[in-house]
């Protein structure tokens, strides 16, 4: 099984009262709903006030790197992907883990 985890930063001048942010949760929150490839999906607004601190987190748990692959061309998820860019910058990382481990 594979994490995928993405950490994103608003860029200068956004916070969570632009309506793009708002947009941008949404459009995060609905992937279940629209990409087959997830098994296991958790994102939410940061809650601390750490100057390090990254704006939003998600974090998806995908079959094997095959299906992160196809979950990263899907259509509703390039969509998702242009609603961030416009307002911040991410990091990310993909980890093995083994099934039956608690997240």
């Amino acid at each position: 099984m594979i994490r995928h985890v993405v950490l994103f930063r608003f860029r200068d001048g956004v916070d969570w009262s632009d309506p793009r942010a708002v947009d941008a949760e949404a459009a995060t929150a609905a992937h279940p709903a629209h990409i087959p490839e997830i098994l296991a999906w958790e994102h939410g607004r940061n809650r601390n006030s750490r100057a390090t601190a990254y704006d939003f987190a998600l974090i998806g748990t995908f079959a094997d790197l095959s299906a992160v692959e196809r979950y990263l061309a899907h259509p509703d998820h390039r969509d998702g992907v242009a609603r961030w860019r416009e307002i911040a910058t991410w990091v990310v990382v993909d980890i093995t883990v083994e099934e039956g481990v608690p997240a």
